[in-house]
């Protein structure tokens, strides 16, 4: 790399999370705040949901089968 034309780069900047949780990660920045992380992300937790796509497909079939009469 060239000397000084690159921001510092820290290893351990903290991250803040929403849910409260903070870990450290590499960065230009010296602090990090976001909304969603591991720790509350559905999909990390177990807690996602699932949607009922055949359910929602039918529902969709049958309309358009019902406007192609008329």
């Amino acid at each position: 790399m060239k000397k000084d034309i690159h921001p510092k780069y820290s290893t351990t900047t903290p991250v803040t999370c929403a849910c409260g949780a903070k870990f450290a990660v590499g960065s230009t920045k010296d602090e990090i705040e976001v909304e969603i992380c591991s720790n509350c992300h559905p999909f990390y937790t177990g807690q996602e949901k699932v949607m009922d796509t055949a359910g929602r497909v039918e529902k969709f079939k049958a309309r358009q089968a019902k406007s192609a009469k008329k």
